[in-house]
């Protein structure tokens, strides 16, 4: 049963991990050589429409790495598995004081809307989400490890 929890658990943060690294590296830089109206609609649409799923994602990340964590409490490894939950919630303090209040403002704009500063707010978001992706990049290698 643990071997399935840890596996679970790894896959779940994994697929997490790339998501947001493609969101970084891959979406955002695409959106951004857009004409300004595309690239914020396109932004504000994905806002809209990860900001309602990543908040469960991270969170069952955290939950799935704090169960192996007690499950697996004597067993090799574990002690990695608690420095990655330590990171997971990191990430959702991050998340919850630095990327949500610039995501729930920018998801609401539109071309008529937007604040002058949009840009700026945006860069600024992304700052903060390469840190965060750096950080649940250290957890997943984390739990990787541990399973090993």
């Amino acid at each position: 049963m643990l071997t399935a929890l840890e596996v679970v658990t790894t896959v779940v943060v994994g697929v997490m991990v790339g998501v947001e690294f493609s969101v970084a590296f891959v979406l955002n830089p695409i959106l951004n050589g857009l004409p300004d109206d595309s690239s914020q609609l396109g932004r504000a649409h994905g806002g809209r429409m990860l900001g309602a799923l990543m908040p469960f994602w991270y969170i069952g990340s955290l939950v799935l790495s704090a169960v192996w964590a007690v499950a697996g409490w004597h067993h090799p490894g574990t002690g990695l598995v608690v420095i990655a939950a330590a990171l997971l919630i990191v990430s959702v303090i991050m998340s919850i004081l630095l990327l949500v209040p610039i995501n729930n403002r920018g998801r609401t704009w539109t071309p008529e809307n937007r604040p002058a500063d949009w840009k700026q707010q945006m860069n600024r978001w992304d700052r903060f989400h390469y840190l965060r992706v750096a950080v649940i990049i250290a957890a997943f290698a984390l739990l990787v490890t541990a399973r090993t």
